[in-house]
């Protein structure tokens, strides 16, 4: 079941939030890094004091909206030349691309250094640096996996599959089977980043939909949980 909605104009723009009520004494709102909204109430509070305090504080709200829209996706296509910049791990490393007697990639001193067997294309360079990006996920996904499983594990009895893959709209997804998929695309982010995508899929396993018993539980186990994600979204974008 998804939150309450509610609205408040502000100028020329309409501010939308999610409503969630739960066991606290003041009520909270947040903007988050994707530009929504959240307001926590304490249990009983209604809808019309929820909308006034939206309105009291619909400047700051739409400051913050103003903030995180500079980050939205910005990264120009990837031409796969000589002196372009990929990320790995939250860092970006030069691309220099040299004709050799193999086909290679080895990450070192600052640079993607990329040996190519052969004619040198954008298409050659992409698929060697997509496998070696893919060849990392694997181990590095599965350390996160096998740490962050430690933070929930205790409460549940299966631990899920992993699956490594690209996904075009997601970084991770949990299935009604319980197998966890995750975005191959994530080796470009820091792991703290990869940790929170993980530990917030694993929290499905005790809470279905995004309601406050998941939040509660987020909190619980990642406080900086939203940091985390805005530096994903910053770090992606």
């Amino acid at each position: 079941m998804s939150a309450p909605r509610g609205s408040v104009p502000y100028g020329k723009e309409t501010i939308e939030f999610s409503i969630f009520h739960v066991d606290r004494k003041t009520m909270e709102i947040a903007v988050h890094p994707d530009r929504t909204v959240v307001v926590k109430a304490p249990v009983g509070v209604d809808h019309d004091r929820i909308r006034a305090r939206v309105a009291r504080r619909a400047g700051w709200i739409a400051r913050q909206l103003e903030y995180f829209r500079q980050f939205e996706p910005r990264t120009p296509m990837r031409r796969y030349i000589g002196g372009e910049t990929h990320l790995y791990l939250g860092r970006r490393y030069r691309l220099i691309i040299v004709r050799g007697k193999r086909d290679s990639v080895k990450l070192t001193r600052g640079y993607f250094e990329i040996e190519i067997k052969g004619g040198i294309s954008p298409e050659k360079v992409n698929d060697l640096l997509e496998g070696w990006y893919r060849n990392r996920a694997e181990g590095i996904f599965r350390e996160g996996f096998d740490r962050c499983w430690l933070l929930l594990g205790k409460g549940c009895s299966i631990k899920p599959n992993l699956r490594i893959m690209p996904l075009r709209k997601r970084w991770g997804s949990l299935s009604a089977k319980g197998r966890l998929t995750l975005n191959v695309d994530l080796i470009r982010a820091p792991r703290e980043c990869i940790d929170y995508v993980i530990t917030h899929e694993l929290s499905h396993l005790r809470h279905k939909n995004h309601g406050p018993g998941f939040y509660s539980l987020l909190d619980k186990l990642m406080p900086d949980w939203e940091k985390r994600k805005h530096r994903l979204e910053v770090t992606l974008a």
